[in-house]
């Protein structure tokens, strides 16, 4: 007796492939087009015939891809990963809270509520209430920003590389700036100082050295063709031993004697002074308007803890003159932005509450002890789903504050080491496992060891950070 083919490995020909309207009539894409849409159903049910078909004639196609279910199954899949949004929720537990490359900071539930009623109603974007005519969009903030830090004016652009563009576009275009060559920067992805100064316009006149530079070394370079004075918050990395800095209140003594404007790139600049939370010494903005700057900018999603933007505060007529360049509507930003910046705005009017309040300022205030004892709470969780293949320990680690802020600077903290406990066990499998979970764990690997630092795992994600290792299978 003959045995039966196996449908698995017999071969199909581009004959046995079943039509697209006979498929489509079936209930498991009846199911798919209620889910999806026929449209969307249609097309995908083509790519995949298509493909089936020059499998077929290449001889490599087997008659058990071609039973409808299978069909259907490898749509249905499609349609599912297709359906997924590129931009997703992730685990931060890499070590860096304001990390730029998962979004900086995490808003506070103020500003969610600010933005979503920004979303799902009309809002007076650019219309005076008051006056009951057309409006600024800058002034929903700017009342508030002034407020905080003693400027008499502000405006708002899309992040602080764009504020800073706008300034020299606006002020200094064909004109010269002068600017110490120990704060020409380079910021992620390669941006640099000097090349933002060329595209703005703006001829870039280094003084001093890369570790001293004296306020006459700013003095003796002004003349005629001088537009303003710079001085960059060298946020990102730092110089020690024998250094030397122009203060800003010599910087603003020295431009203002020349009729110049004083502008200061704090960057990372925060609203409130760090110390009083027990952390690091960061420059405010506050401190940059006192010292004499006429015009200040800084980023709205580090330090800050908002939405991001960049933000220019200072002299009236130079915002003025920064409001009325053609950058400016280029530039601008929308109502999400200015609703989420508002509303953490004014979470700084009672800085006492602040580090219950702005989520930035809360992780980073997060005790050594706390993060100790979650990670011992979620530990059996993580070894359970390792099993005997790696081996998983609560360690000290030390978090830092990430975009630029004091990287010199750590904060003490705590979390899971996973290591390889047997030959063949490969700690690149269980980082990439972690990639791949429906909310992604994202860590570092370094000496071998995957490194999870629990700083950023809020306790109200906790349990569904434990249930996800159900689905991690290095």
């Amino acid at each position: 007796m003959t045995p039966a083919a196996d449908d698995s490995t017999t071969a199909a020909t581009p004959g046995d492939i079943p039509s697209l309207d006979r498929l489509l009539n079936l209930a498991a894409f009846g199911a798919l087009v209620e889910q999806h849409g026929r449209t969307g159903v249609t097309e995908t049910l083509r790519r995949v015939l298509d493909e089936r078909r020059t499998a077929a004639l290449a001889g490599t196609l087997s008659s058990a891809a071609l039973a409808p279910q299978a069909i259907a199954d490898a749509v249905a899949k499609r349609l599912s990963d297709a359906a997924n949004p590129g931009l997703r929720a992730v685990f931060n537990l890499t070590g860096t809270v304001l990390h730029t490359n998962l979004g900086r900071a995490v808003l506070p539930v103020e500003a969610v509520q600010a933005v979503t009623n920004a979303l799902t109603a009309p809002v007076n974007l650019e219309f005076d209430l008051a006056a009951g005519r057309r409006g600024d969009r800058d002034s929903l903030v700017e009342g508030a920003l002034c407020e905080l830090t003693g400027a008499e004016a502000a405006t708002v652009v899309n992040n602080n590389a764009a504020a800073l563009l706008l300034l020299l576009n606006a002020l200094a275009n064909r004109r010269e700036v002068i600017v110490s060559r120990g704060e020409l920067i380079e910021i992620g992805d390669s941006f640099r100082l000097p090349e933002l100064m060329r595209s703005a316009g703006a001829r870039l006149v280094e003084v001093g050295t890369t570790n001293r530079t004296y306020a006459r070394d700013y003095a003796g370079a002004v003349n005629v063709r001088t537009a303003l004075l710079l001085q960059v918050h060298t946020s990102n990395y730092a110089i020690h031993g024998f250094t030397h800095s122009a203060s800003a209140a010599e910087l603003a003594a020295i431009a203002h004697e020349h009729a110049l404007p004083f502008a200061v790139d704090l960057g990372s600049g925060t609203l409130a002074d760090l110390t009083r939370y027990g952390l690091p010494k960061e420059p405010t903005v506050r401190e940059a308007i006192d010292a004499g700057a006429d015009l200040v900018t800084f980023s709205g999603d580090k330090l800050l803890g908002g939405p991001q933007a960049g933000i220019v505060v200072g002299r009236a007529d130079l915002i003025r003159r920064l409001k009325r360049h053609p950058l400016k509507r280029a530039l601008r930003v929308g109502k999400l932005t200015l609703a989420a910046l508002e509303a953490v705005l004014l979470l700084y009017r009672a800085p006492e509450f602040l580090p219950e309040r702005l989520t930035t300022l809360r992780l980073l205030t997060r005790s050594a002890a706390a993060i100790q004892a979650q990670a011992q709470r979620v530990l059996p969780f993580v070894q359970a789903a390792l099993a005997d293949d790696f081996t998983v320990a609560v360690e000290p680690m030390a978090s830092q504050i990430g975009s630029g802020a004091q990287p010199v600077e750590t904060l003490t903290s705590c979390g899971l080491a996973i290591r390889p406990a047997r030959r063949g066990a490969r700690i690149e499998r269980v980082e990439a496992a972690l990639r791949g979970l429906p909310r992604p764990v994202l860590g570092r690997i370094a000496d071998k060891t995957l490194w999870l630092d629990l700083r950023c795992l809020a306790e109200h994600d906790e349990a569904s950070f434990c249930a996800a290792w159900d689905g991690v299978h290095p």
